[in-house]
């Protein structure tokens, strides 16, 4: 006897993706992407135009770049920011023009740990230390282990500073919901502060944000509840992992399964599922899709997932949502080489594309 629920054809990319009560109108999501651009933490022009050009493009979900919790949170002197009011209505205006053209708003939150307080990466100095006397500060991180040379010196984090994250992230999200985000997602991933926790080559801490896999995980499952707990209960929540260091005696797969049905139970929506970062030097196997098998596994936790990670043709990306390997597939490099590259998709794979009135004459 056939079942109700065979008989409806499985989602694909230009499916609508419910989220509590949010509904993105695809399955494609602009993914974080650091412009490092910004000026004491404030939006301005350049990301206006960066992030709107893709919802004009016809992406579901357009996620702002990793945003730092407060001053010390953010990667390089140029990141963006969610620690005061001015910066709450830039990202105001750019959240109206997202909505404006079709798609919803995420912002990712983020701590950078011990990478923080480095140059941009197309500064001839590459990822160094940023010095004081330059807008550099005192980076902390579980333990007082540098990333490797070149990089800061971090201090580990005592009660207060574990207290003081915590908070800077309830703020952030406060402030979030204030610019009218429909999505936040925090950052536990590539090797940032909460992923630091996360991996034991990291955090080598014997108290309780230390030692075993409850230890470790701690502070980021700490965050996630402050977070959902402020958050707009009909709004989702999103959480990125590196779902794996691809390091020797680092965190793990299996890992991240487990984690990820920790996050379930307190009530994120979707894990973005990426890897690496958190050692220098880690042999990842990079190639087509090649992290979309982690988004599967985690995926077999019950939680929905995304995948990110070199995806780049539209039967590609359709075939790891109609296969159930993820709900909503993540783009980085490809939209930057294409902001339309949505409605390309939508018409090599015979989908109604969203383009927008005013372009219609030409597709």
């Amino acid at each position: 006897m056939h079942h109700a629920a065979d008989a409806i054809d499985p989602p694909d990319l230009f499916s609508p993706l419910e989220l509590r009560g949010l509904t993105l109108r695809n399955r494609i999501a602009v993914s974080p992407m650091c412009q490092y651009s910004a000026e004491d933490g404030v939006p301005n022009d350049w990301h206006l135009v960066h992030l709107a050009s893709r919802a004009v493009g016809g992406a579901g979900l357009v996620i702002a770049e990793a945003t730092g919790v407060s001053p010390e949170a953010r990667i390089s002197p140029q990141d963006l920011g969610l620690w005061n009011d001015e910066q709450v209505a830039a990202f105001r205006r750019i959240v109206e023009q997202l909505h404006a053209n079709g798609a919803a708003a995420g912002v990712q939150l983020a701590h950078a740990g011990r990478k923080a307080s480095t140059y941009r990466p197309w500064e001839e100095r590459g990822r160094a230390e940023v010095p004081a006397g330059e807008g550099g500060w005192t980076t902390v991180a579980p333990s007082a282990e540098a990333f490797t040379d070149g990089y800061p010196q971090p201090e580990a984090l005592d009660a207060d500073g574990i207290r003081k994250v915590k908070e800077d992230f309830v703020a952030a999200t406060h402030r979030a919901a204030a610019a009218g985000f429909d999505v936040v997602e925090v950052h536990a991933a590539h090797g940032y502060l909460l992923h630091q926790f996360l991996s034991p080559l990291s955090n080598q801490r014997t108290d309780a944000y230390g030692g075993d896999f409850a230890g470790r995980t701690r502070l980021l499952l700490e965050v996630v509840e402050a977070v959902r707990e402020v958050w707009d209960d009909g709004l989702p929540v999103f959480v990125r992992i590196s779902a794996t260091d691809w390091a020797e005696g680092g965190w793990s797969a299996d890992d991240s399964v487990r984690l990820a049905g920790e996050l379930r139970d307190r009530g994120v929506d979707l894990i973005d599922v990426s890897s690496g970062g958190n050692v220098p030097a880690a042999p990842i196997p990079v190639g087509s899709g090649y992290q979309t098998a982690l988004a599967a596994a985690v995926r077999g936790a019950g939680v929905r997932t995304g995948a990110v990670g070199l995806i780049t043709a539209p039967q590609q990306a359709d075939a790891i949502v109609r296969t159930g390997q993820a709900d909503l597939v993540l783009l980085a490099r490809e939209l930057l080489r294409d902001p339309y590259w949505p409605l390309h998709a939508a018409k090599a794979l015979h989908r109604p594309a969203p383009v927008p009135v005013q372009y219609a004459r030409a597709f």
